[in-house]
């Protein structure tokens, strides 16, 4: 097993994040034809910018950041390789792209009560109110991350 690499996401990267998305089994979509190929495409350049990680040359995970409102639109790691830190440094390229944007806070959505919901509490951020009866908001603030959480 070879080291993980970090790269901005491409065009020819959307069908493997695609296949990453949907095969995830917590925060799963409802519909997965509600995230389209154009909206990948967006969110690499037009309406922010995305990153994926490889190992063994393959695609195990990604996340994009929203500019708009500076928000992490999507981090998924592939099923049966979490746990390899893919996620600490793709979320903390989307944060640093924001806040290199001058945002001075960003802010995400996902599942409760799952293993996501966990690991962003871990990661320095501030749980919020639930969205809806589904997702609960975290936000984090520029200067509040622990030393600790960007250490990969």
């Amino acid at each position: 097993m070879t080291a993980l690499q970090f790269r901005l996401a491409t065009e020819a990267d959307i069908p493997s994040m695609s296949k990453i998305r949907i095969a995830v089994t917590e925060n799963v979509l409802s519909n997965p034809a509600l995230v389209t190929q154009q909206m990948y495409l967006d969110y690499l350049e037009k309406l922010g910018c995305g990153w994926v990680c490889e190992q063994d040359g393959e695609i195990i995970g990604f996340s994009y950041a929203a500019k708009e409102d500076s928000s992490i639109w999507a981090l998924f790691v592939q099923p049966g390789k979490e746990g390899l830190g893919a996620a600490k440094v793709l979320l903390q390229l989307a944060v640093d792209y924001l806040f290199a944007l001058g945002n001075e806070e960003v802010k995400l959505g996902t599942q409760a009560n799952t293993r996501a919901d966990r690991f962003y509490g871990m990661q320095g951020w501030q749980r919020g109110e639930m969205k809806n009866s589904v997702e609960v908001s975290y936000t984090l603030r520029r200067n509040a991350i622990p030393t600790e959480a960007g250490a990969v």
